[in-house]
């Protein structure tokens, strides 16, 4: 065991004390894991639109002060009781959604939305005891997602974090440990397209990339990318994209327009904007016949998706899908193995590196639109 478990460790750690305000290094004090929790050292974080969306508390309920990031790769420093497939030293990715192994949809083999684990963006505190293991002067500092990867030092359930190659280089696949696997795997697992098909992507941020990533991987013949910045043409060729359709250069729905495009529609459409127009097109624009649409963006609340019931008569499938159909801890160490193989690439994803200690020019990145992923070193 190291020299460090069962002692609170101090370490730095960027809060973020009130919404939409720069984050803050601070000193804090992370306490030792608790049954079925791990401790991690964390070497590599990056910011996902996720932590944005919550930072800046629009629509939900805030809560602060509080430690974000869930996109990361780490060591593990301890365990706590009853941990037994991990031990200190394990290469992981921590993960905002977890596998109990016990509950139904852990045992199914078609889910993985596990009851114990799954996201909860409202909780700021550990499942075990109700309390955070985060503290500056006996003040606690809420968690986030069950991760809180902006801090050297985490705790995570054990259910959340899973154990990889441990020679798989770290600054690349923290990026899997939550955006990038959302796409890739709604495509791969979800929409699966068959070889020479063709497939419409709707939204180019990093999700929607991935999936493009997917439907090369997939052989896809066409893959046709929807979005509303003509600027991200150019990036997503990279990622397999064959064709740009931007809606606003058309007076006709751009379901009317792919369905011309491809004879009657494409095989599968992959929707990662969580716009609700975006996600009734990407539904439309698929064949009849055979079509499967998939839904990975996240809707406002009040959001309604309506469309007319014959599109799904006429035998086209609706799937929704979250992380990608994938279980972290039995799935997620294949998908880095896709990577050490050379059959995905992740620095194209990568556009952005800084220190730790300027952990807010990566929120400047993303709020100007600027690159895909930013990876945020720790160790300076």
């Amino acid at each position: 065991m190291s020299s460090t478990a069962g002692q609170v460790i101090r370490c730095r750690a960027a809060v973020a004390w009130e919404a939409g305000k720069p984050l803050v290094i601070e000193e804090v004090e992370v306490a030792p894991p608790q049954a079925h929790e791990v401790r991690l050292k964390i070497l590599f974080t990056s910011l996902c639109h996720t932590d944005v969306y919550f930072w800046e508390a629009k629509g939900q309920n805030p809560l602060f002060p509080r430690i974000y990031g869930h996109e990361a790769g780490g060591i593990v420093e301890s365990v706590g009781e009853g941990v037994t497939d991990l031990k200190p030293g394990d290469h992981v990715l921590p993960v905002f959604t977890g596998e109990c192994k016990e509950c139904d949809h852990c045992k199914s083999e078609e889910s993985n939305m596990c009851n114990l684990l799954r996201i909860n963006t409202d909780r700021g505190v550990m499942l075990n005891d109700g309390n955070s293991r985060f503290s500056i002067n006996g003040k606690p500092i809420y968690h986030f997602v069950g991760t809180s990867t902006f801090s050297e030092y985490t705790v995570v359930h054990v259910g959340c974090v899973a154990k990889i190659n441990p020679l798989a280089p770290l600054d690349k696949v923290c990026v899997l440990s939550c955006g990038i696997s959302t796409g890739l795997g709604a495509t791969l697992n979800v929409a699966k397209p068959s070889k020479g098909s063709t497939v419409a992507i709707f939204g180019l941020g990093a999700v929607g990339l991935a999936a493009a990533e997917g439907a090369r991987i997939a052989g896809a013949s066409r893959i046709i990318g929807v979005d509303l910045n003509a600027n991200r043409f150019e990036e997503a060729k990279k990622f397999g994209v064959t064709e740009f359709v931007n809606p606003k250069d058309y007076n006709k729905p751009v379901q009317e327009l792919v369905a011309e495009m491809t004879n009657g529609g494409v095989d599968r459409s992959v929707e990662c904007t969580g716009n609700i127009d975006a996600m009734i097109s990407a539904f439309e624009c698929v064949h009849d016949g055979w079509g499967v649409a998939v839904l990975v963006g996240v809707p406002h609340k009040n959001a309604e998706f309506k469309t007319h019931p014959m599109n799904v008569l006429n035998e086209r499938t609706l799937k929704g899908t979250f992380f990608g159909n994938y279980k972290p801890r039995s799935d997620l160490p294949s998908v880095v193995e896709k990577y050490m193989n050379k059959e995905l690439e992740l620095e194209k994803f990568i556009t952005h590196s800084v220190p730790f200690s300027e952990i807010n020019k990566a929120f400047e990145y993303m709020l100007k639109g600027e690159g895909l992923r930013c990876i945020i070193r720790m160790e300076e």
